[in-house]
């Protein structure tokens, strides 16, 4: 089972004072430009299908209040799963659900408060990302100085910074 999960907002451009409105960024409206536009986001998550199809079974749609974080679409995704299970779409022994998130979201926290369930978190990384390696060991500098706090770094979208 593949759980997709992302953020739809629904623009309310001529509800400039309605409550708990959050401005949501829209792209390729007004001659292409990038606009935030008054609206209510919403936390989205579908059941995707297997195979070469654009099919989704829509299994919940949350509003976002503007203070929500990670751990409001955690709980939501959560509570779906709790339900899975209950209603006997998983069985004991059956392959680990995967949640994919997007760029939006982070992995990390979104895997720590998902834990004790049968998931596994698969968050897509913007390629202009960077993340540092570990620190080399400290060697003694007869120059002195301070020894480096960060390793190399890893660029996602740079292949001769693999290693």
């Amino acid at each position: 089972m593949v759980l997709a999960v992302d953020v739809s907002s629904w623009l309310r451009l001529d509800a400039g004072t309605m409550p708990d409105r959050s401005f949501c960024p829209t792209y390729g409206r007004a001659n292409a430009k990038h606009q935030m536009m008054p609206g209510r986001p919403y936390s989205v998550v579908v059941d995707l299908e297997s195979g070469r199809t654009s099919w989704s079974a829509l299994l919940d749609a949350v509003r976002l209040t503007p203070s929500a974080d990670t751990a409001a679409t955690t709980a939501q995704v959560r509570e779906i799963i709790e339900r899975l299970i209950g209603a006997g779409r998983r069985a004991e022994g059956d392959p680990e659900i995967l949640i994919v998130l997007d760029a939006g979201y982070d992995a990390p926290p979104t895997a720590h408060l998902l834990y004790g369930l049968p998931v596994q978190v698969l968050g897509r990384l913007r390629s202009y990302r960077v993340v540092r390696r570990a620190t080399p060991p400290r060697i003694y500098d007869p120059k002195g100085g301070r020894p480096p706090k960060h390793g190399g770094a890893f660029v996602f979208g740079d292949p001769a910074a693999w290693g």
